[in-house]
């Protein structure tokens, strides 16, 4: 039986229902907020920061009767200050934007300080351990050297630069096959690295047609690994389905990308089951 050949039909058949909503297969754990105001810090600031909770400056956590412990570090958050100028030659006199930046410590780094604008976020069950699955995660990443963290937070991606495969804490996701699909699809995404099948060779952008198919690449070979441990759901697949649905809209709807995707997927589930020609 060719996995991949019924895999994309049975994506194609779900997807001719219609449009299938996507269920982010984690539970987020909230975003990085200010301890003084409660307000959640931009976007940058919130990779800078890298971990959600409250944030305070050293004086903020003196004032509040706190004391950051001893040896730790600050964390780096900036603005943007509007700063008046004026042109020499003309005398006008306009505002421009000057970078700022100020140094912040995370509540647990602090003493004797309570948070008050975050909660404990409930989890679901999370997701078990599988010794099948688990195998041929750890074989891959012993075998090609491709590490593998996990940080509470919002975020799944593969890290070209580092080589590095970042996810949610396991008691996040909601199932166990959620969980492995989400590691088999990063997985997937990391043999395309120069040094492997060399699919990634080139900087591609989110939404741009080469980003698009590498995420149908990713999805298909994540559906065909879960299939291939047991694990799949209808629920796991029907979310698959979905995720290939919204990266195929970007590609104008065209099936035909399914079956390409689907043959570069078939390489990169060799690589990583250690079956590679």
């Amino acid at each position: 039986m060719d996995i991949y050949k019924e895999v994309t039909d049975r994506i194609i058949a779900q997807m001719e229902n219609g449009i299938i909503p996507w269920e982010k297969p984690w539970i987020a754990c909230g975003k990085a907020v200010s301890h003084a105001t409660g307000k959640a810090y931009s976007l940058l600031n919130q990779m800078l920061l890298g971990r959600p909770g409250e944030y305070l400056t050293f004086k903020q956590c003196q004032e509040a009767g706190g004391r950051v412990r001893k040896g730790e570090k600050a964390h780096m958050v900036v603005f943007w200050k509007w700063i008046e100028t004026e042109d020499e030659e003309t005398g006008e006199k306009k505002e421009v934007p000057f970078l700022r930046y100020y140094n912040v410590f995370h509540i647990d780094q602090c003493e004797g300080v309570t948070a008050k604008h975050t909660h404990e976020v409930r989890f679901p069950d999370g997701a078990e351990v599988l010794e099948a699955a688990q195998e041929i995660v750890y074989d891959y990443l012993g075998r090609e050297g491709v590490k593998l963290t996990h940080s509470e937070g919002d975020r799944a991606f593969y890290r070209p630069a580092t080589d590095e495969v970042v996810l949610p804490i396991r008691k996040q996701f909601i199932s166990t096959a959620e969980y492995y699909s989400t590691v088999f699809h990063e997985l997937t995404h990391s043999t395309g690295h120069p040094s492997r099948l060399n699919r990634l060779n080139r900087p591609s952008f989110f939404g741009t047609e080469d980003y698009s198919k590498e995420e149908l690449v990713a999805e298909i070979g994540a559906a065909a690994l879960v299939n291939h441990v047991g694990l799949e759901t209808d629920h796991s697949f029907r979310n698959s389905a979905a995720y290939v649905q919204n990266w195929l809209q970007v590609l104008k709807d065209d099936k035909r990308f399914i079956v390409s995707a689907a043959g570069k997927a078939e390489k990169a589930v060799n690589l990583i089951l250690g079956s590679a020609d």
